[in-house]
């Protein structure tokens, strides 16, 4: 694997999480029980975020920088 792309693979994973962090903390501050749901299964916060675009939208937004940057990698 060239260093590009280990870099971009790198970056992409950080963002993710760095999302899914942001994700977690807004699902938090709505609802108790979203926010015990996010700890537990991180992809059901995701569906949280597509149905609550006004509060969760820049999380949404950093996950699919991320994507992006992880199907870049490749």
């Amino acid at each position: 694997m060239e260093a590009t792309n280990s870099l971009l693979m790198v970056l992409g994973v950080a963002v993710l999480l760095a999302s899914w962090v942001v994700l977690l903390i807004t699902s938090w501050k709505e609802d108790f029980s979203w926010g015990l749901c996010s700890v537990l299964l991180p992809p059901l916060s995701y569906c949280y975020a597509l149905f609550r675009l006004d509060k969760a939208g820049e999380a949404l937004a950093l996950a699919a920088i991320g994507w992006v940057l992880l199907f870049l990698a490749f």
